[in-house]
């Protein structure tokens, strides 16, 4: 059986080691499964050579956690765990969330807020001389000045903040091991100015002349014009071939963005996905009632990495990049047969997929020599007439695992790009997902109807969908099938009006779509619909932007997706006065809601009033 890396001081002596090379702080509870940043970078440490403890969710009131291990001979690698804190902690309405399923027992509180830039703090205090590398999602999305929701101001670059001496953006295989090569060999972490996929800061005055420069943390938290402009040119450079790095000034320090880490290769890839992974959580967290977090992805795979669909509103592009990489088709096969053998296996492989599950290769051809055009979307508003769409591959690697003995059915529940699959000239993969990888129902995601609000969020407009319903629910009717599409969809999106949010309720009743959930926007740092949402700027035509930050507003918008929800009544029919739509308020079809008990009782009154009117 695979053993887990050490968590504590007596499962180090345990394995004979007297230190760690490396101390793994994260916000998340140990669960050694390669779904988890965490564990994937410390098992490359390991197959690499290096000694690494974990430790999960230390209590910052004190050092005692951090010196357990003694002090790492080489750095404290430092994330928040698999999602933001703030994000993990708090909804979008700024309450703080009920349970959290990266803790054991979805226990709260088990992590800080902002928990990089504490765990950095209380880390510097224990082991003053020791290097601190900080990365994952919450500092990579952080690495320059932005926009803090929760807080409702700009905050400097998390390297500010946290004091860290390094930072690791994006994917960070390749970096950490660059790093702690150079580490061990003697390196001051201080001259490590070159590593590609890393930021760090310098006084002014060490400012590299290469790149280019966008607006300071001073002028970014002054100006909304000079943020937008930082934004996109941030955003702009996150391509491995032509990005350039980038700088911004916060004072009299400089922080330097290297070029993107160009992406794994697939042997890479394969390399990573098959080091020995446990796949489950810390024995320590059974009596605890385990990490829920494992439940989705304990038997899903992840075939790819990337996303050239690159949402406004997502944060895969600024993280991940929008280059599509993948694992071998060999790869894959061997870790569906590793699962089937599993104990807890039932026969089922939950996904076959990853930040798009029907991304196999980049997009277009031209991309590999120039990188992905600056400014554009392969998918949006309309696919690019360079687009490959192609799902042979990625058909041949779902047959492949389907067929294998112990495995019943093979589901795809990671996102499916509706319009790419339509741009495929083949329709042999949309049938056989309708036919064999649909578990009851498939998530999609148009996210809105208007088309002036999908502009604003980078996705293709609501024609794609209409077109991928009709089909859809074709194919599951040539095959006997009751299977139904559940649709994402987002209310107050910047650009988003009541009249928008009046549409999309018409469009749902039109279409008989009654969403059990609606999400309202979430604006996380490092997406250009959060910059949207603080400046009221498109940082791509410099254009105003309507946004609602009025909480009653988004409620008003929200309640009009689930118009037919009872206890939703009066903010719909508010709705409805203030965009001048009281049409809508009727017991006619085509109206979302039907009078309240005082109007109809006024309406009938009128009604006979007229009758007597007109008898006279």
């Amino acid at each position: 059986m695979n053993q887990f890396l050490p968590i504590n001081k007596k499962e180090m002596t345990d394995r004979g080691w007297d230190e760690v090379d490396f101390v793994y702080i994260t916000g998340d509870a140990y669960v050694d499964h390669p779904s988890f940043g965490a564990s994937i970078i410390t098992r490359v440490l390991e197959a690499k050579g290096f000694k690494v403890a974990v430790l999960p969710q230390p209590d910052c009131r004190s050092t005692a956690d951090f010196v357990q291990f003694g002090k790492p001979r080489l750095a404290f690698l430092i994330t928040s765990g698999n999602i933001d804190s703030m994000v993990a902690h708090y909804t979008v309405a700024k309450k703080k969330r009920s349970k959290d399923a990266y803790t054991a027992g979805g226990v709260t509180g088990k992590r800080p807020d902002r928990a990089v830039t504490v765990y950095s703090k209380t880390a510097r205090r224990a082991y003053p001389d020791v290097p601190i590398v900080i990365g994952g999602l919450e500092a990579s999305l952080r690495r320059f000045a932005h926009y803090d929701y929760w807080s409702d101001n700009v905050r400097p670059s998390i390297l500010i903040e946290s004091g860290a001496d390094l930072l690791i953006h994006g994917m960070g295989e390749n970096q950490i091991i660059e790093v702690a090569e150079r580490l061990n060999s003697g390196e001051s972490i201080t001259t490590m100015r070159d590593i590609k996929g890393t930021t760090y800061a310098v006084d002014v005055r060490e400012t590299p002349y290469i790149g280019t420069e966008c607006p300071s943390f001073e002028n970014v938290s002054t100006s909304k014009k000079e943020y937008a402009k930082a934004a996109r040119i941030q955003q702009d450079e996150q391509d491995h071939i032509r990005g350039r790095v980038v700088k911004q000034k916060h004072g009299k320090t400089m922080i330097v963005q290297n070029q993107p880490m160009p992406p794994l290769t697939t042997a890479e890839l394969d390399w990573v996905y098959s080091l020995p992974y446990t796949r489950t959580y810390h024995p320590s967290y059974e009596p605890l009632g385990g990490v829920a977090g494992i439940q989705e992805v304990e038997f899903s795979i992840t075939h790819n990495r990337g996303c050239f669909g690159a949402c406004n509103f997502c944060s895969i592009a600024f993280h991940q990049g929008r280059y599509v990489t993948t694992r071998s088709k060999e790869s894959i096969v061997a870790e569906a047969e590793m699962l089937t053998k599993l104990p807890n296996f039932k026969g089922y492989i939950h996904d076959i997929g990853g930040p798009t599950a029907n991304f196999r290769k980049p997009s277009c051809a031209l991309q590999e020599e120039h990188g992905l055009c600056k400014g554009k979307k392969c998918l949006a508003p309309k696919p690019c007439p360079n687009l490959t769409a192609d799902h042979s591959e990625y058909l041949e690697i779902l047959r492949a695992v389907r067929n294998l003995p112990n495995v019943k059915k093979v589901f795809i529940r990671s996102g499916i790009r509706y319009d790419y699959l339509l741009q495929d000239k083949d329709d042999a993969f949309f049938r056989e997902l309708v036919k064999y990888h649909v578990s009851g129902q498939l998530k999609v995601a148009p996210e809105h109807c208007s088309a002036a609000v999908l502009d604003k969020m980078g996705k293709p407009h609501i024609e794609a969908y209409i077109e991928f319903s009709k089909r859809y629910f074709e194919y599951t009717g040539k095959v006997n099938k009751e299977q139904y599409l559940v649709p994402y969809l987002m209310s107050s999106h910047p650009g988003s009006t009541l009249d928008d949010a009046v549409e999309l309720a018409l469009f749902l009743k039109k279409n008989h779509i009654r969403p059990e959930q609606v999400q309202d926007f979430y604006p996380t740092p490092g997406t250009i619909s959060t910059a949207m949402y603080y400046t009221g700027l498109d940082p791509y035509t410099m254009q105003e932007v309507y946004c609602t930050k009025n909480p009653h507003e988004k409620a008003l918008q929200r309640a009009l997706l689930q118009y037919y929800v009872a206890d939703n009544r009066p903010l719909v029919e508010e709705a409805l006065r203030r965009a001048h739509r009281t049409d809508l308020i009727g017991t006619s079809d085509k109206c979302l809601i039907r009078p309240s008990a005082p109007q109809r009782k006024q309406q009938n009154s009128r009604k006979k009033s007229n009758k007597r009117n007109r008898r006279t």
